[in-house]
């Protein structure tokens, strides 16, 4: 699904350990590093495509995190032209919503094996400000954006976010539970 603009509806997926760390993602066969990721289909909300793509990429169910808080609107990012498909509808970059969550569970939980054609091969627990440097260039406007956003709930400390069971965290703004048609 491409809006009229071009753009992929997507949501990016920030998770963080007690020690402030984020789960830093390689994309399997590449050497190419990123947060995990993922579209949002129609007739879904973000925050129902955050917990389908963290299911599908790292393996965590709902009640594995806490949902600490999201961007308050769409962050977008063009892709290079030489990544533009020029058939079928003409996608030119993604507009994602992009959320911090913290692992409550251990984090032998997280597995990147748990489907048939797994995004990823390897994770590790990088700084939080790391993935800036190290994304692919295109990206790291959107990667700067989100991790500035999201930088106080990290700092509050408040860790006050709850999983689908305990109902949607007041930090989870409007355009993140808007379905998509």
């Amino acid at each position: 699904m491409v809006d009229s603009d071009g753009f992929r509806p997507n949501v990016g997926i920030i998770v963080a350990n007690d020690d402030g760390q984020v789960l830093w993602a390689r994309r399997a066969g590449e050497d190419a590093w990123q947060f995990p990721q993922g579209g949002v289909e129609a007739n879904e909300t973000p925050l129902e495509a955050l917990y389908r793509e963290l299911r599908e990429e790292v393996g965590l169910a709902p009640a594995d995190v806490a949902v600490l808080g999201a961007t308050r609107r769409w962050l977008r990012y063009r892709l290079p032209r030489r990544m533009i498909r020029r058939r079928g509808s003409r996608c030119i970059g993604q507009k994602q919503i992009w959320f911090l969550l913290r692992l409550i569970a251990d984090e032998h939980r997280v597995r990147v094996d748990r489907v048939a054609r797994p995004e990823f091969d390897h994770w590790r627990w990088v700084d939080y400000w790391h993935p800036i440097d190290e994304v692919i260039f295109f990206k790291r406007q959107v990667y700067r954006q989100a991790l500035e956003e999201l930088a106080g709930y990290l700092q509050a400390g408040d860790w006050a976010g709850t999983g689908t069971e305990g109902g949607t965290p007041a930090a989870i703004p409007p355009a993140a539970r808007r379905r998509l048609r």
